[in-house]
């Protein structure tokens, strides 16, 4: 026995789990954002915030109950993912806070924080609960059908400057179409995965493109042109670009064909001149973005994206200090479209790249944790939650800097909106999970069959 067991091939070298690097990125990420709070009290009144512990306090404690959720639960899971979103959401409420100086009679940070603490509590309640993330795939066309009514509603509800995307009872307002994102990636993770080898390898081949069989892509394309459609009556044109990116992407990723994306940029340059020209709302802002000066010289003032553009050039390379811009210019809006540019005015060019940077490696994560899982499903709804993350930056980051224009979401964690930041969360729980999933140690075949002999042969 001793010698068989000698001979034997050596285990593999069991993965370790990181928690102890996760918890001090944790303590950093705490330590920064407490630091960006204090700053601005001094700069704005020469004095440290006398909450600032509380705020610290609360901040440490939201991540260190998240953190043990993770380590009780997902200990294999990737260490760099909740302290990102952790100092993103802390970033978030210290410029939140530095803007609500400019507004004391509309106070948005004291709500988000509520926001906040809901959106990690959701964060635990996915982790403790969802212990393996293929039980998802169950509930395919219940998500897509929890989607659809989500986004349906709010077209009975009045319109918010200029769309209909929120549903408002009482003092209480939330996006429904924040969480049908999330749903949308399950059903379309879980659709492609059962179908991706008939995607990729039946139909007819137009030019060098391989179209599938009607029979096949049929649904899954219906049911993106209805969730379109909706958005489009709802003037959403933000989330409509969004889930067509994210339809492409996905259904790129399942099949390996490289004409999906060359198909998909051309119908959606196609779609975005044909809503441009015939949407109202939309083709107003269509013309503040080809010239987003003409206002001044109309003798009307800069409008939103100008007073952006003007704040991305006032803070240069190295900012005016966080609490010294004057982003609030802006308007009604400088707290949850254009809090980018209040980043980019008081951090400058370098801490607008340190938060692009934060972004591109919480995105970067996602993907290596799907490429990482073997299972189909596990792999198209990794991918697709951080690119619904990389999508939201793209659209928001290059509408407010003048390079497409402007939609109206949410910067994620950094922007006022409570259902954003709790699907946020959600979306982070979720890939939590995926990476534990992709990262945990597997039992070598060659040791576990050797131990079995060992002890059958001891009976």
């Amino acid at each position: 026995m001793t010698a068989s067991t000698a001979g034997a091939h050596p285990p593999a070298p069991r993965p370790t789990n990181r928690r102890g690097v996760e918890l001090s990125l944790l303590v950093c990420a705490v330590l920064i954002s407490v630091f960006g709070y204090a700053a601005v009290g001094l700069a704005r009144s020469d004095a440290v915030p006398p909450d600032v512990a509380g705020y610290g306090a609360g901040l440490g404690m939201l991540a260190l109950v998240a953190h043990l959720a993770v380590r009780l639960r997902a200990p294999y899971a990737d260490p760099l993912l909740l302290p990102i979103a952790v100092l993103l959401n802390g970033l978030g409420l210290v410029l939140i806070y530095r803007l609500d100086l400019e507004t004391p009679r509309d106070e948005a940070a004291p709500t988000q924080l509520i926001w906040s603490t809901l959106g990690v509590a959701l964060f635990i309640a996915v982790v403790l609960a969802l212990r393996d993330h293929r039980v998802l795939q169950r509930y395919a066309y219940l998500s897509m059908v929890t989607a659809l009514v989500l986004m349906i509603v709010p077209i009975f509800f009045p319109a918010v400057n200029g769309a209909k995307i929120w549903i408002r009872i009482g003092g209480f307002s939330f996006q429904p179409g924040e969480f049908a994102k999330i749903l949308l990636a399950v059903f379309f993770a879980a659709y492609l995965a059962a179908s991706h080898n008939a995607l990729a390898y039946t139909g007819r081949k137009v030019w060098r493109l391989q179209l599938p069989t009607g029979r096949v892509l049929g649904p899954i394309v219906t049911i993106w042109l209805l969730s379109v459609v909706v958005l489009v009556l709802e003037r959403d044109l933000g989330t409509s670009l969004l889930f067509f990116g994210l339809f492409v992407i996905m259904l790129y990723v399942a099949t390996g064909r490289t004409g999906w994306i060359a198909v998909g940029l051309l119908l959606a340059a196609v779609g975005a001149f044909a809503v441009g020209s015939l949407e109202p709302h939309v083709h107003s802002r269509v013309e503040d973005w080809l010239d987003p000066y003409a206002s001044i010289e109309a003798g009307q003032g800069p409008g939103q994206l100008a007073q952006s553009l003007f704040a991305f050039a006032a803070g240069g390379m190295l900012g005016t200090g966080l609490g010294l811009g004057h982003s609030i210019l802006i308007g009604f809006a400088a707290k949850s479209d254009f809090i980018l540019a209040t980043a980019g005015e008081e951090l400058g060019l370098v801490g607008l790249t340190a938060l692009f940077l934060l972004y591109a490696l919480l995105v970067a994560r996602g993907y290596r944790a799907g490429l990482s899982l073997r299972d189909p499903f596990g792999r198209l709804l990794a991918i697709g939650l951080a690119s619904i993350l990389a999508l939201q930056v793209f659209v928001i980051a290059g509408g407010v800097t003048g390079l497409i224009p402007l939609t109206g979401m949410a910067m994620p964690f950094l922007a006022q909106g409570g259902s954003s930041v709790v699907t946020n969360w959600v979306i982070i729980a979720l890939l939590i999970r995926v990476s534990d999933f992709a990262r945990a140690p597997v039992p070598d075949a060659v040791e576990t069959g050797v131990i079995a002999a060992a002890v059958e042969a001891e009976r």
